[in-house]
């Protein structure tokens, strides 16, 4: 399968998938041939449960600098305004798929974020349930600077995480923030020193896919659906979802192990 891929690299080892951003001559910016195999690297795991955990990561030295700018640029030489509004249209289209598959796949994701995290690529690693970012990752909106808006979700995450106003700031301002200023809005969960990156981002991976990986997926559809459901609404969700699981394997050995004082095996049904 990583033969079909020229702009990212797609692998499994064990439990874990791992989607590897590879343009690092161009930061890992985002073209239509990238978007796309991003959306279908996506849609790989999207429903599959032998994938207990997705690790999203940038090679080279930074993660993603977003939107091929370069690209658009191109067509808008090439084609005027119809051709850059329909090429920018087409690599959003594959960027939003890929980030709506991940969000609502069936396992955890997390995101190794090293040297710039820009645009696009804010939007699509902030995406990811976990981020981990080396100290000298350093995060950016960048849309505005070129006459652009936000996309890649960072309008519907951003304003929920740090609150309109500070959304707003980064948006309008485009104010870079080092890895520590992200971790302190509670952007990213964890700054690591840069020579440990790859390590850590490989340890969660495999600590989350060694755990009750059906527990994590209702959580998340649990914790997304709280955005627009009424409180008797989620009440009734929560309440079909913990004794629904309580039917699963994992439910019931996670019980079981806790009663008896032992470790739980779990499989992730």
């Amino acid at each position: 399968m990583a033969a079909d891929y020229k702009c990212l690299i797609f692998e499994r080892r064990g439990d874990v998938a791992r989607i590897t951003l590879n343009r690092p001559q161009a930061f890992n910016a985002l073209n239509v041939d990238a978007a796309r195999e991003l959306d279908a690297a996506a849609r790989a795991v999207e429903h599959d449960l032998s994938v207990r955990c997705v690790l999203l990561r940038g090679a080279g030295k930074s993660f993603c600098a977003g939107g091929d700018v370069k690209s658009f640029h191109a067509h808008a030489v090439q084609g005027g305004e119809q051709g850059i509004e329909a090429y920018i249209e087409e690599v959003t289209v594959y960027l939003h798929r890929a980030i709506a598959r991940l969000v609502r796949c069936a396992t955890p994701t997390v995101a190794a974020i090293q040297g710039s995290a820009a645009g696009g690529g804010m939007s699509l690693g902030l995406s990811c349930d976990f981020v981990l970012a080396a100290e000298s990752a350093r995060f950016t909106m960048a849309y505005t600077r070129i006459g652009l808006a936000p996309d890649g979700s960072s309008t519907y995450f951003l304003p929920r995480i740090i609150g309109m106003r500070k959304t707003l700031e980064l948006a309008l301002t485009n104010r870079g923030l080092s890895a520590q200023e992200a971790e302190a809005l509670g952007l990213i969960n964890r700054v690591v020193p840069d020579d440990r990156l790859a390590a850590e981002a490989e340890a969660l991976a495999a600590e989350l896919a060694a755990g009750p990986t059906a527990s994590f997926r209702k959580t998340k559809q649990l914790l997304h659906a709280s955005v627009s459901n009424t409180l008797e609404a989620q009440l009734d969700l929560e309440c079909r979802t913990i004794s629904g699981l309580g039917r699963t394997h994992d439910g019931q050995e996670g019980i079981a192990a806790f009663v008896e004082k032992r470790k739980p095996a779990f499989t992730g049904v």
